[in-house]
């Protein structure tokens, strides 16, 4: 089962983007949690909280109780989060509000495990990974973590797919009707700079130097035979 983690936060009453510029200069990042039918909550957070969250990884398939101060505690996703272009301060945050009962869409991490006895990296392959993410369909209380692929069994060419892993918590691809495919363990590629260069031809027999021998030594004979050709 998911981890869920805490988030304090302060309410706002007033929407817009001067309000907004207002919480951003008393050093606070403003939020919003929306969804499940009700009303919008404003809220202000601490960017040092936001910034530690996304350090983390995985954090759009993490819980979050966000605890208004004097108010109430919501159960919520943390969608999208804005940037600073320069300075890649968070400026704002979107939170998902969670329905009790509801499926919700998430991507989940992909994590490979056993990679050091794995027989075809052992042997020089290369981890391909083809799908770092995979979007489900999940209950609020039974988000995976990751999905966990075991590699100890996998060998130059094996094909690592949907069905590889092991434990879904009753999420469901987002991906119906095919098993497809997440990561590969391909053969190792020899770089042609580093390639040995190919052997040099043998010399064929009877040609070269010692096949030119006969015709050297018909040229004296046939200078011989012009001087006696005057005579006459």
């Amino acid at each position: 089962m998911v981890q869920t983690y805490r988030i304090p936060a302060v309410a706002r009453e007033q929407a817009g983007k001067g309000a907004a510029r207002a919480t951003r200069r008393s050093g606070l990042v403003p939020g919003v949690i929306y969804g499940a039918k009700l009303p919008s909550t404003m809220v202000s957070l601490d960017p040092r909280v936001v910034m530690k969250e996304m350090h983390k990884g995985g954090w759009q398939s993490h819980l979050y109780d966000i605890e208004v101060e004097g108010g109430t505690t919501e159960r919520v996703l943390m969608r999208e989060v804005q940037f600073h272009p320069v300075s890649d301060k968070p400026l704002h945050v979107d939170f998902q509000r969670l329905a009790p009962g509801a499926r919700i869409k998430v991507k989940v991490p992909v994590a490979f495990t056993h990679e050091d006895t794995c027989p075809g990296i052992k042997a020089g392959g290369v981890l391909n990974v083809v799908r770092r993410e995979i979007e489900v369909l999940a209950e609020p209380a039974n988000v995976p973590e990751a999905f966990h692929i075991d590699l100890s069994e996998a060998a130059i060419g094996a094909s690592l797919r949907m069905s590889a892993i092991k434990d879904m918590l009753g999420a469901k691809p987002v991906i119906l009707g095919r098993d497809f495919m997440v990561a590969s363990i391909a053969a190792p590629t020899v770089d042609a700079d580093l390639a040995p260069p190919p052997p040099a031809p043998e010399p064929v027999k009877g040609k070269g130097k010692a096949a030119a021998k006969p015709a050297a030594a018909a040229a004296p004979a046939a200078a011989a035979a012009k001087p006696a050709a005057k005579k006459k």
